[in-house]
C-alpha cells in the first residue's frame, strides 16, 4: 500500500498542519485583538492608577478637602448619598477618586431605599481619558482633570 500523495507527487503527512477556514482564522484574529485590547487597557490603569495615588498624596499635603460623594442613578435623575469621600474629577460629578486613590463611575441602579439610605459604589479600572466615548461627547484628559483640582 502507498502513502497519500499531494497533487505534487510528494507524500503527505498525518501530522501537517492543514489550513485554516476564513471563519477560523477569524476568530483567531478577534481573540488576538482582544487580548491586546485587554493588555493595553491594564497598562492604562495601571499609569492611572499611579496618577491617582500621586494626585491624592498631592492633594492631602495641599490641604484640599476630600468631600462626601453623590452617585447619580442612570436616567441622571436622582442623586444618592455615599459612604465614601474624595474629589470629583469632572464637573459633571460623574467620576471620582476616593481618599485612597480609588476611581469611582458614578452612576448606580435607582431605587427609593437608596433615596432614603444612600447607596454603596464600587471602584473601578481608571483610564487615563474620562468620558472617551460617552454620549455627551466631553472627555477629559485623566492628567488635566488632576490638574484643574490642584490649581484650585
Amino acid at each position: 500500500m502507498t502513502a497519500p500523495q499531494q497533487g505534487n507527487g510528494e507524500p503527505t503527512s498525518a501530522n501537517a498542519p492543514r489550513e485554516l477556514s476564513w471563519s477560523e482564522q477569524k476568530t483567531i484574529n478577534a481573540a488576538h485583538q482582544a487580548d491586546e485590547l485587554a493588555r493595553r487597557q491594564r497598562r492604562e490603569s495601571e499609569r492611572a492608577s499611579a496618577m491617582l495615588v500621586e494626585f491624592v498624596a498631592a492633594a492631602k499635603s495641599a490641604g484640599i478637602e476630600p468631600t462626601r460623594l453623590y452617585a447619580r442613578s442612570y436616567n441622571g435623575e436622582s442623586r444618592y448619598k455615599t459612604n465614601t469621600f474624595g474629589w470629583y474629577l469632572k464637573s459633571n460629578e460623574s467620576v471620582a477618586v476616593d481618599t485612597d486613590a480609588n476611581f469611582y463611575v458614578l452612576s448606580v441602579q435607582g431605587s427609593l431605599l437608596a433615596k432614603f439610605k444612600g447607596t454603596t459604589i464600587s471602584p473601578s479600572a481608571p483610564p487615563l481619558v474620562l468620558g472617551l466615548g460617552g454620549r455627551d461627547g466631553e472627555s477629559l484628559d485623566l492628567s488635566e482633570a488632576i490638574d484643574r483640582i490642584l490649581q484650585r
